[in-house]
């Protein structure tokens, strides 16, 4: 059998961790992995320059959602060209397994899988399937997910490094304000609000900002006296979180997985324009087992938020634990090499 792996999809950064830990994973087993992304969207700043890739592919694609019409017609002509030159690398490179983590980036390799009769699998990351997932989940294989009861995988295929991380929050000393690398208005405008009564309560702050904001949040602090621990990006994401014992956060899978293997009680704030408002369902399957606090922005305030730090801290950072289990990616490519 080929040991020769195509790894597809992309776009952000919640289903481009979970590609590197494919990517990883496979590498480790002796495959040759082959990854299958867009030039739009971080893809190509992620894996142009992974040495662990035998082959990379960006592709000019984009997505079809929320095109117009000749948007639509362009976008769906981009694909079909990909799709043909991913029939050729499957081909070429005697791949014989094809793994999506959904995403626009995905949709060529995904159909050239198809197309081609290759053993096709799914990673979905969130509570709410795509639309690239759910028309080609009918094709695959296995789908793996979080969030579903057929899925053979449930643990969230997380960097090994959080689980290593893993403390018990004993009580709030210090919050982080997550927004994402390109940063969340609703978060840093409510982090500036609370920020004075924290710093009363000498709670300690760490606020990701996004690039576009740093330097406005960062004077806002000075111009308060707060001494925060202000960034726009950091490669070191795990550091900043361990040292806090509670987040304010978007409800992507990925972030939310991590915080979770961290063992850090934390209130979602969900991005009110995800695709099928998937964010919220995400932190609402939680939510379900008392496990986070979730506001939607319009409904957020400053009583919820300080209540909420001043719940048992202790019990939830425990049961944390119980909710995701260690070793999902090596469960998942277990099945994948049967």
């Amino acid at each position: 059998m080929s040991k020769t792996i195509i790894v597809t999809g992309g776009g952000t950064g919640g289903h481009l961790s979970v590609a590197r830990s494919f990517i990883e994973e496979f590498h480790k087993r002796g495959y040759r992995v082959i990854f299958i992304g867009s030039q739009k969207g971080q893809d190509r700043q992620w894996f142009e320059n992974e040495p662990k890739l035998y082959k990379k592919y960006f592709f000019d694609t984009k997505g079809v959602v929320d095109q117009n019409f000749l948007g639509k017609i362009d976008s769906l002509y981009m694909i079909s060209k990909a799709v043909a030159k991913s029939v050729n690398i499957i081909r070429k490179n005697k791949v014989n397994k094809v793994v999506s983590v959904g995403g626009f980036s995905a949709a060529a390799a995904s159909f050239a899988a198809i197309l081609t009769n290759k053993d096709f699998y799914i990673h979905e990351q969130n509570s709410v399937m795509g639309r690239l997932n759910k028309l080609t989940s009918k094709r695959a294989k296995e789908v793996f997910s979080s969030y579903s009861k057929d899925s053979k995988v449930k643990d969230y295929p997380i960097n090994q490094k959080f689980f290593d991380k893993t403390r018990v929050r004993e009580a709030v000393n210090c919050v982080i304000f997550v927004g994402g690398s390109q940063g969340a208005k609703a978060i840093n405008e409510f982090a500036l609000k609370v920020a004075p009564r924290l710093n009363k309560l000498n709670i300690k702050i760490i606020h990701q900002t996004g690039r576009n904001n740093f330097d406005l949040i960062k004077k806002e602090y000075e111009s308060m006296n707060i001494k925060a621990d202000v960034f726009d990006f950091s490669s070191d994401i795990l550091t900043k979180m361990d040292n806090a014992d509670f987040a304010v956060s978007r409800a992507g899978a990925s972030t939310l997985w991590e915080l979770t293997a961290l063992g850090i009680p934390t209130l979602f704030i969900p991005f009110p324009y995800a695709a099928s408002n998937h964010q919220y369902h995400n932190a609402k399957y939680l939510l379900d087992n008392k496990l986070c606090f979730l506001k939607e922005e319009k409904e957020l305030s400053e009583e919820y938020f300080f209540d909420a730090i001043n719940q048992d801290i202790n019990l939830i950072s425990k049961t944390l634990f119980k909710a995701i289990g260690k070793n999902g990616i090596e469960k998942i490519v277990d099945v994948v090499e049967k």
